[in-house]
């Protein structure tokens, strides 16, 4: 005899509530009225016998054991949504939705992606670039590539390298009016900042012993990819990160400063995905050739 369940409703409204962390949000997205949701959960809490969430005056958020009961029904609807698409469309390609950083996508992975399409033709790749780290228990997201620390027991990580940081320039600002030479020359050039990482430069600059950089007159950029793009032109100093500099110092677009003189940037790159998630078919063949291809560049450390 099957188990007994709570019914459907219920169990949407309370998913869809507890990714979202909202009520309102989650009526929106079952085009439902806030009221219809609220009702759908307390009759879930009376049918289980617990509270699933703990109500405040503006928020709610998830009770201990909503928290427990959250992740096994996310993970029950990931597999009937599957399910219903191999169905509905049996012969088109598998999604596979991996959120990265745009520097990463363009001066890396973009450039690599012929040689997945060309073994795995049945899996899509949906890239989303987004400066941010995934909320994994909100965000519809399979993977994702980030530079950071292993920081959660419900995520599985694979790690991908360590980078290390170093200043580069165009060719033309070592000859011109005020030569970058030395490390002390920096004082006389525009710094071109990335705001989300601001923490490089300083973290480059104490290395070095050299505190006393101006990192906020210059230019700033929300990438490394738009800043290390401005250096080719000769608009100013940017640190450079390998892999992502290697094909504009080989094109001889740009050069390293100060040979010798890098330091290693905090945090290292990880593949991440959501533990429960990590033996997926089309993750785990993601995951495998990522890790080759990571293996097989010899800018890499």
């Amino acid at each position: 005899m099957r188990k007994k369940i709570p019914p459907l409703n219920a169990l949407r409204s309370f998913e869809a509530a507890a990714r979202h962390g909202s009520f309102r949000n989650a009526a929106e997205e079952l085009c439902v009225s806030h009221s219809a949701v609220s009702h759908q959960i307390k009759l879930l809490e009376e049918n289980l016998g617990v509270e699933l969430f703990v109500r405040k005056a503006r928020s709610v958020e998830l009770s201990k054991l909503g928290s427990i009961y959250y992740p096994v029904l996310r993970n029950a609807f990931d597999q009937i949504a599957e399910g219903t698409e191999l169905l509905r469309s049996p012969q088109s390609s598998a999604v596979l939705t991996v959120q990265l950083y745009s520097t990463f996508a363009i001066r890396w992975l973009i450039p690599r992606l012929p040689s997945f399409y060309k073994t795995y033709p049945e899996i899509q790749i949906r890239l989303n670039t987004s400066q941010r780290d995934v909320n994994f228990e909100q965000e519809d997201v399979d993977l994702c590539v980030m530079i950071g620390s292993r920081a959660s027991e419900k995520l599985h990580y694979d790690y991908l390298f360590s980078s290390e940081l170093f200043p580069v320039a165009s060719p033309s600002l070592i000859t011109g009016e005020t030569p970058l030479k030395r490390v002390e020359d920096l004082r006389q050039h525009t710094v071109l900042q990335v705001y989300p990482s601001k923490k490089d430069w300083y973290l480059w600059l104490d290395g070095v012993n050299l505190p006393d950089i101006d990192l906020d007159g210059g230019l700033q950029f929300d990438s490394y990819d738009h800043a290390l793009s401005t250096a080719t032109q000769g608009l100013g100093v940017a640190l450079g990160m390998q892999p992502y500099v290697s094909r504009d110092i080989k094109a001889g677009l740009l050069v390293e400063l100060f040979p010798g003189q890098r330091i290693s940037a905090a945090g290292e790159w990880y593949l991440v995905c959501r533990r429960e998630r990590a033996d997926n078919r089309n993750i785990a063949i993601f995951r495998q050739w990522l890790l080759e291809a990571i293996g097989n560049d010899d800018d890499i450390q």
